[in-house]
């Protein structure tokens, strides 16, 4: 209490309260950090991050990697410095690791993946499994060549001459993550679906499913695996299938409308379609931009013949 009250006397000049310090032979010291570390954890607990991951020494280690990378986004020896200033062992209950052994756990989570991402599921506040799916793909590229699934690929980073790893993400209706694989970085969009299925399937014991993919995830191999299965899926049809179900007599241009219609196929297929304000916008303001570059370049040519007395202007 004395030396809150001191602090707060001297809140306005600290020079003043180091020196009343030194004047009575105290000393400062700074102890081990344990708010973020005590906080973090506790958010894992309401999760159920701590139950998935288990209370044995790697499930504290996989912890400890998961509040790192909150804290710090860095390797797995900037893990082990970070733990040497802050209070892991009074939060975590662990003591005594080195980035050898952070790596060794990898290779357990990498081994435990299913049965981790299985126990999160079960603790989902829904007593029964999702009917609908959300499913994406990412890339990140690499800058090393030493990595098991490290290929060329469409790189969406852009970073040409650099191998990559291509991430696929399941999450449910509300977006909360279910499960997360890694492919090689030369695999296509379509080829990480299949194992999706099984997932939702086999993992999370769902009978009734709707896939909700982009245009480029879900195509004609992928919509049979589902009816094989008895899932549903939701996507959206490119520009050239449109054109082909208007001129099947499917689709008429007069149903593109503000409210939304709805068609159904002779394939049983569902069509829902409308039309878009926005996207109409676009288009318009793309079709103006390429008449101002065409107009630029015809300004520009007419110029260097009107300048160039040999030139003919009409020819």
């Amino acid at each position: 209490m004395e030396a809150i009250r001191l602090a707060l006397k001297h809140k306005a000049d600290l020079s003043r309260l180091l020196a009343s310090n030194d004047e009575r032979g105290m000393e400062l010291k700074q102890g081990l950090s344990i708010g973020s570390v005590w906080l973090l954890s506790q958010l894992a607990r309401e999760l159920g991050v701590v139950a998935a991951l288990g209370s044995d020494r790697h499930g504290k280690l996989a912890l400890w990697q998961v509040i790192a990378r909150v804290l710090d986004q860095g390797s797995r020896l900037s893990a082990v410095r970070l733990a040497g200033g802050r209070a892991v062992g009074a939060a975590l209950g662990m003591i005594g690791f080195d980035e050898d052994d952070l790596y060794a756990n990898l290779d357990w989570l990498a081994d435990n993946q299913a049965q981790i991402e299985k126990r999160l599921f079960a603790q989902r506040e829904a007593a029964s499994a999702p009917d609908v799916f959300l499913y994406d793909i990412t890339g990140t590229y690499l800058e090393g060549e030493h990595n098991a699934l490290a290929a060329f690929g469409y790189n969406r980073d852009r970073k040409s001459g650099k191998r990559q790893i291509v991430i696929g993400l399941l999450a449910d209706a509300d977006g909360r993550p279910l499960s997360v694989e890694v492919f090689a970085g030369n695999t296509s969009d379509l080829e990480t679906f299949a194992p999706q299925l099984k997932k939702a399937s086999a993992r999370f014991g769902a009978e009734r499913v709707t896939f909700v993919g982009d245009r480029g995830m879900i195509k004609a191999p992928q919509r049979a695996e589902l009816g094989a299965v008895g899932f549903h899926y939701i996507t959206a049809i490119t520009k050239a299938q449109i054109d082909a179900l208007i001129e099947a007599g499917v689709l008429q241009m007069d149903l593109f409308e503000e409210t939304l219609a709805e068609v159904e196929g002779d394939d049983g297929e569902r069509y829902v379609l409308r039309r878009n304000p926005a996207r109409a916008e676009e288009l318009a303001a793309s079709r103006q931009d390429k008449l101002t570059t065409l107009q630029s370049a015809a300004d520009a040519a007419n110029t260097y013949l009107q300048e160039h007395a040999r030139a003919a202007a009409k020819t």
